[in-house]
This record gives structure tokens, sequence and C-alpha cells, in this order.
């Protein structure tokens, strides 16, 4: 039973101001889930699932359902929306915003059945990346409570055109994830690393710490993990119009509780990503330099 690889697809990309997905970066105009579509193929895993939107399903087939799909790679795709809530529960009149990445990955439980990957659609992970956790995930049965994620050196992924969000990991002498903190306002001035907390104290870090990027390792116990969480979850802030539940917030849950364990896997894997408007030619210099070393050929299709 070979992996699956599921991209979470669903953001519009507020701070970029379009849909990334489908924003080309490669040198024949390949988008950043187009390398990880390849990276996941080659390291081994099965088909696809795309977590999208109602609103753009049109564009997103165009564009990568049929190019995927003429590759002769299965693939699926769910749509995340906001009156898709568990049963006894009714959408607020007010509500926008999506219910956050733990919600994007519940969509996907009536087409997973094995052990996954979520990912989001528009970060770069690396070809290592896929193959480390494509070995972890094959040696774990469907009913494992056992998860993973990949770690990330911090300083591997700052943007220069602004402060950035990550979750910072505090991790056991056995390389298991205990907690993740989420500092929102990271920035290098070229001297000092430094977070800026909400109520403005500077916190300064050390470079080497491991960040998660969302790139985690799951089985399908995750989902009614996801759905006991998101429960209590709306019991509590179903009325409060922004408020979203991330993965990192179930994870913690599980570890809390001693129900799962997550492997934080170092594999010297790179990352990048367009987290602003002004990140993206670094991003295409970035893909060109690997197209350039044979990572990955000139045309993807």
């Amino acid at each position: 039973m070979k992996p699956t690889l599921l991209i979470m697809a669903a953001g519009m990309g507020s701070r970029y101001g379009s849909l990334k997905q489908l924003d080309g970066v490669g040198p024949s105009n390949e988008t950043i889930l187009d390398y990880s579509i390849y990276d996941a193929q080659r390291a081994g895993f099965g088909k696809v699932v795309f977590v999208i939107r109602k609103s753009f399903e049109k564009e997103f087939c165009e564009h990568v359902i049929n190019k995927v799909r003429a590759k002769g790679i299965e693939c699926e795709y769910v749509f995340q929306e906001l009156d898709k809530l568990p049963s006894g529960y009714t959408l607020p009149a007010l509500r926008e915003k999506p219910w956050g990445t733990a919600h994007a990955i519940l969509m996907a439980k009536d087409v997973i059945k094995e052990p996954f990957v979520a990912i989001n659609a528009d970060d770069f992970y690396s070809k290592e990346a896929f193959d480390a956790m494509y070995s972890y995930l094959s040696g774990l049965s469907v009913d494992s409570n056992e998860y993973a994620m990949i770690g990330y050196q911090i300083m591997s992924t700052l943007s220069e055109s602004g402060s950035v969000s990550r979750g910072v990991c505090q991790v056991d002498d056995n390389g298991y994830l205990i907690s993740t903190v989420e500092r929102k306002k990271i920035s290098f001035d070229g001297k000092e690393l430094f977070d800026i907390e909400p109520n403005g104290n500077k916190v300064i870090l050390t470079g080497k710490e491991v960040v998660s990027m969302n790139f985690w390792g799951f089985t399908p116990t995750f989902f009614d993990h996801i759905e006991k969480s998101l429960r209590n979850f709306l019991d509590l802030h179903i009325e409060e119009e922004k408020s979203e539940l991330y993965i990192p917030t179930v994870v913690y849950e599980l570890l809390q509780s001693k129900t799962s364990s997550v492997k934080v896997i170092n594999c010297g894997a790179k990352w990048f990503g367009v987290t602003y408007k002004e990140d993206r030619p670094t991003v295409v210099q970035e893909i060109q330099k690997l197209v350039d070393k044979g990572t990955y050929p000139s045309n993807l299709y």
C-alpha cells in the first residue's frame, strides 16, 4: 500500500494577492506544487488528493488536475467549504474565513485509507523530505497512532520581504516532538534573529531552532482525532468569526494525552516559498539552480 500525498490548496493567498497554487515558477511554467507531486511520485507515493475550494474548481482542474492525470497519476480532489461541519453544527451567518488546516485535512477522510503526507500547496519542501517521509510512512500500519513531521532549520525558512510566522519545535533527546510554540513575527536584521511577541517583547533566537513547515505524516487514525478536536473547538469558538483550528493544535492535544507520538525527521531538506509577492524571483532562481544541477528536468511534463 503506497502512501498518499494530500495537498492543502484551498487557501486563497491573502498576502500574495492571487491563487499562489497556480503561479508558475519553473522554467516551463511549473508551479511549486508540480515539484511536490514530482518529488512524491519518484519517492514512491501513490495517489494525490487535493483540498480545494468550489469557487476555483474549474480553473484548478484546467491548470492542475488534468495535467496530473495526463501523466497517469491517480488523482482526486475534495472541497473545503465553510458549511462542511460535523453533524449537529450549523454555519454561523457571519462566518467568512475557513476553519483552518485541521478542518482542511478532515475533508479528505472519505478518500484516504492509507498513511499519508499532508503539505501546503505553495511551499517547496525538496526531494529529501519526500524520500525521508516515504521511508517512515512505509513502515506504519493504517491503524497506527505514530506520526511524523519534517523539521527545517529556522534560518532556511525566512523571507527577505518581511517577518514570518513559524511553529518553533521542542524536541526530546530521542527526536520526538514535545510541543510547538507559534512565533508570529520572526525577523533577521543581518545580525540578530528575533521574534516580537504580542506584548512587544523581543525574543532572541539562536538560528538553530527546528520549525514545522506543515509537512506532516499521518495515518487514517488522525481523521477521527481531528473530528473530536473540531467538535470541542466548535463548542467553544463557533461564533468567533476568525477562529481557526490548526494541525499543530490537534497534534499538541494528542501529545498531551499521550494518544500519539510525532517523530521529527531532520533530513537536511531545503525549504522555500512565496510568503510575499516579492519572494517570487528568489523562488524562480532557486528552482533554476536545482534544474541546472540536474535535480529536476527543465520540463516536468
